[in-house]
């Protein structure tokens, strides 16, 4: 079992940069791949970016490349969501999620563990 708890969302210009963490309990981190995940205002959740065990894939939504970079140090079982050049758009509760699996996927459904979330607002 794994525990998530995201932290970093708040209030961000258009344009800025903000970090997302999230910090998962248990011993066994790195044997999760991970993957983060959003859901606006009235609107589904869908994928934003994932990361395989050990940092060494990564996949991104369109949306998100090119702005975004997701991480993990292992060392300290967490993993981050580098975000820059923020939107309007990008307005939502990002979720971290973990799989019980080597490699990353983009499908909710394949994520056994989630976050509670945190609010990101990016006003223009």
């Amino acid at each position: 079992q794994v525990q998530l708890v995201e932290s970093g969302g708040g209030l961000v210009l258009a344009g800025g940069s903000l970090r997302l963490s999230c910090a998962a309990s248990g011993r066994t981190f790195s044997s999760y791949a991970m993957a983060w995940f959003r859901q606006a205002p009235g609107k589904e959740r869908e994928f934003v970016a994932a990361i395989s065990w050990n940092g060494g894939s990564t996949y991104y939504a369109d949306s998100g490349k090119g702005r975004f970079t997701i991480s993990r140090d292992n060392a300290k079982n967490t993993v981050y969501l580098q975000m820059n050049s923020l939107k309007p758009k990008d307005t939502a509760v990002y979720y971290c999620a973990a799989r019980l699996a080597y490699s990353e996927g983009s499908t909710s459904g394949l994520y056994d563990h989630w976050g509670q979330g945190t609010r990101l607002t990016v006003s223009s």
